[in-house]
């Protein structure tokens, strides 16, 4: 167990979720604001290998270990994401106008699973205020920029599809000269933001045609549900073969709550019914890697990258995530269960597991756990 398990959690675990998330976040804005601070962080929190190296959306990492959008909501902490290890970083999700997102409380812990229970809504800034923020800093690693329709409150109805998709539009062409990328969150579990509207591939079709109008200069990343519905993959992969700035996709969390859970089983199952929101952690780690397989052999070679999450908390998680066809993997969940050094854990046993299977680099094990599968379209 390290420092942060047997110390610095415990203390925090006594206090609302929701307050220590953004205690962290402002504690690592101002930390790596004071750039020999910065330096001294990485140095502990790094682990570099040039078996790690590699790249992903044009972008050249030090290692493909992301931080997940969710934890930075609105770019206030981006400078802090090399320094932490991480060899890129997601924010969002940002909508074209302010959301305060869903009632309070709205973030749960289910220390039992080391899983958390999210229902934020989408709370952010806005576009414009976080690209006159993301103009003040400097990213020490490709950063990533999840855009998503507004959630103007649970009392409002969902957007039209044509509001939805000039929503996206006008996030997008504010925020994209800041992004090495730019994901399209198509799955809001949380909130009535229109999902309905991305169940359809041709709707889809249309807000990518809208965004080739911008035009885009960025790649772009679909996240959406997953699915183990092949003529759904298909379906999409059919609209995004049309424009070229489409690069990769990448699964949101499912909504509801695994039957699995230990929380299920030995709390008041009341209490965890109490709590709305999707669930993050390793229960959803079966769902994820059997999407990443699907989408993996349903995807052009060589066209497309996948990112892998759900429940990575380890260098093992993250090694069958790059074998069932993710090039990059993100966290999040583990940065609260096992503190900031998770990264450096994690890329450390990647490379051991890399170099005891006799790869070069880490893209060469992209994919392998399929290499028997002939469902290629």
């Amino acid at each position: 167990m390290t420092f942060y398990g047997n110390v610095v959690r415990p203390i925090l675990f006594t206090a609302d979720a929701e307050w220590v998330h953004h205690q962290t976040v402002t504690s690592a804005r101002r930390a790596t604001a004071r750039p020999w601070l910065r330096r001294w962080l990485r140095k502990r929190l790094t682990f570099d290998s040039p078996r790690l190296v590699t790249t992903f959306a044009d972008q050249p990492l030090a290692n493909p270990i992301g931080l997940a959008a969710g934890w930075d909501k609105s770019g206030e902490a981006v400078e802090c994401f090399d320094a932490l290890g991480f060899g890129f970083g997601e924010i969002g999700s940002i909508s074209a106008r302010v959301s305060l997102g869903n009632p309070k409380p709205r973030l749960f812990r289910l220390p039992q699973d080391r899983s958390i229970v999210v229902n934020y809504g989408l709370p952010n800034d806005g576009c414009q205020v976080v690209a006159d923020r993301l103009a003040r800093q400097r990213p020490g690693c490709p950063l990533g920029i999840n855009v998503v329709p507004t959630n103007d409150g649970v009392d409002v109805p969902a957007m039209s599809l044509d509001d939805a998709i000039e929503d996206f539009a006008l996030s997008t062409q504010t925020l994209q000269p800041h992004a090495s990328y730019i994901t399209l969150n198509l799955s809001c579990p949380n909130v009535g933001c229109g999902e309905d509207h991305w169940a359809s591939a041709e709707n889809i079709g249309l807000l990518l045609q809208r965004l080739a109008e911008i035009p885009m200069k960025r790649p772009v990343v679909l996240k959406m549900r997953p699915t183990d519905e092949l003529a759904r993959i298909d379906g999409l992969l059919q609209q995004c073969d049309r424009h070229p700035f489409v690069r990769g996709f990448m699964a949101n969390l499912p909504s509801g709550k695994p039957d699995s859970l230990r929380s299920r089983r030995d709390n008041d199952p009341d209490r965890l019914a109490s709590m709305p929101g999707a669930v993050a952690g390793p229960a959803q780690s079966e769902t994820m890697s059997r999407w990443l397989s699907h989408v993996h052999w349903r995807m052009p070679a060589g066209r497309y990258q996948l990112i892998g999450g759900g429940g990575v908390f380890t260098g093992d998680d993250a090694y069958q995530r790059i074998r069932m066809g993710a090039s990059v993997v993100q966290i999040y969940t583990a940065m609260i269960y096992e503190g900031p050094g998770v990264v450096a854990r994690i890329n450390r046993r990647l490379d051991e597991l890399l170099r005891r299977d006799g790869f070069a680099n880490v893209s060469e094990a992209v994919g392998t756990a399929n290499a028997a599968s002939t469902s290629r379209r």
